[in-house]
């Protein structure tokens, strides 16, 4: 048995498909990436690369990598194929921030940053749900957010990454955090609720492809809460994506309780253990 790691080209286009499709709610997230961009990056477009386990001829595992390491998703395989990748490249990148399966977390971190503290980890679970699940929550006033909401979106955005990993992306680079909030905005990627012309409630759709789509950045302003602004907006989002795709999925930590009852209460069930990680 002759075990290889390589780059995946362009000819790995649909091995590496079908391999992510195996587990779609598991892999949304590279799904998601693959509909967006392709297995290489096009010209003028910031550089990534999908790395692959072989088994003889056999793809059994991958992982991506933004840049030289700024975002590394592993798919959801065995531990052990994504420790062959994670040796294969130690000492070629600089992780940044990993997210996926806590044990193909836990096994990149041990290979590709060993002495390496993160500053911030969290310890989460999947939730995911198809359309029969779907509780009876609705709110019909949540709508696409514009370019006009930038203003309040931006600070809001901010707000729910300080709130769950106690990081301050306005802190660390303002402008190109702006950047990625408006260019998801230009993309049809973020929701909004609005209450007397004033933003209360923002949610991302983080990927999509035909097989589902991962939603993201869920956030009320504090004096909004307990109105069942979360709930209600949850709901709404989850039944229009639901007309046209088979399932979403929503990471949700450990440590938040309220979030995860809300995300049952919608009809969401909880999967297998995720981990994210900020070098």
């Amino acid at each position: 048995m002759g075990v290889s790691v390589e780059q995946l080209q362009p000819r790995h286009l649909d091995t590496l498909r079908g391999l992510l499709a195996r587990e779609p709610a598991h892999n949304l997230y590279l799904l998601g990436i693959l509909e967006d961009y392709g297995i290489a990056p096009r010209p003028q477009h910031p550089p990534f690369a999908f790395h692959g386990r072989f088994v003889d001829a056999e793809l059994t595992a991958a992982l991506f990598v933004g840049g030289s390491g700024s975002l590394v998703v592993p798919s959801a395989s065995p531990p052990a194929a994504i420790a062959d990748i994670a040796k294969a490249l130690s000492g070629k990148l600089t992780p940044g921030a990993m997210l996926g399966d806590k044990a193909a977390v836990d096994v990149l971190l041990q290979h590709l940053c060993p002495t390496v503290k993160p500053r911030a980890s969290r310890a989460q679970r999947l939730f995911a749900v198809s359309a029969d699940d779907l509780g009876p929550f609705t709110n019909p006033t949540l709508r696409l957010a514009v370019e006009a909401d930038l203003d309040q979106l931006v600070p809001m955005a901010a707000a729910a990454i300080r709130e769950a990993t106690e990081l301050d992306p306005l802190a660390t680079d303002a402008r190109a955090f702006a950047d990625r909030v408006k260019m998801r905005v230009q993309t049809r990627r973020t929701y909004v609720l609005e209450d007397n012309k004033r933003l209360v409630f923002k949610i991302d759709l983080g990927s999509r492809c035909p097989h589902g789509a991962e939603l993201e950045g869920l956030y009320t302003v504090p004096d909004a809460r307990r109105l069942h602004h979360a709930t209600l907006s949850l709901g709404q989002i989850s039944r229009h994506l639901l007309s046209s795709l088979p399932r979403l999925t929503l990471r949700v930590d450990d440590s938040n309780a309220q979030l995860a009852g809300l995300a049952r209460k919608v009809g969401y069930l909880a999967g297998r253990a995720q981990r994210t990680v900020v070098l």
